[in-house]
């Protein structure tokens, strides 16, 4: 491995992107600078946005998406159906309509204490929050002030990712949601 000081902005974009290639979740500039040395962040966001350039202009079936302050080499949505034929369904990828339902009050409402969740779905939910807790999607934020001090809960990193989010400040505005 040559000192990447010899090495050209071309040689430094391929690197880049074959790490892209490589990770199955969002790496970090951070991380990026971490592994090629001696390149400043600028200069790998530059990298990046050149690679998103070359993806759009030759019409590349996949994207770079910036997700959980990472950035993931994606396949574009519109060939979701195809690669879904091809995935075997996976019992952890899937969420029940009840993970589903406590989850979005977790997320829009965190941090949030399991009696506030109970009482906006109407049925106990500490089993459903054990297992977001499980799936990664949730974590204990802290304790409320209150008696007792409940736990709070809020989501995740991985949250984020499974869902294709950067921030939780990109879900949708409640207000923008159609009721059925």
């Amino acid at each position: 491995m040559q000192p990447l000081e010899n090495k050209s902005p071309d040689e430094v974009k391929r690197i880049v992107e074959a790490l892209l290639f490589a990770v199955q979740e969002p790496i970090s500039v951070r991380k990026i600078c971490e592994v090629v040395e001696d390149v400043e962040a600028k200069e790998i966001r530059e990298v990046i946005q050149q690679l998103r350039e070359e993806y759009d202009t030759h019409d590349r079936v996949f994207q770079i998406e910036e997700i959980a302050n990472g950035f993931q080499l994606l396949s574009r949505p519109e060939y979701h159906e195809w690669i879904s034929k091809i995935r075997k369904k996976s019992g952890e990828s899937k969420l029940s309509q009840q993970a589903l339902e406590t989850l979005s009050i977790i997320a829009y409402k965190q941090p949030i204490i399991r009696a506030e969740i109970e009482a906006i779905r109407g049925v106990q939910s500490g089993q459903m929050i054990r297992t977001l807790i499980e799936k990664g999607l949730v974590k204990i934020t802290g304790r409320d002030e209150v008696l007792g001090r409940p736990l709070l809960y809020g989501t995740t990193t991985k949250f984020l990712d499974h869902f294709g989010l950067k921030s939780i400040k990109d879900l949708p505005k409640v207000e923008d949601l159609e009721m059925p």
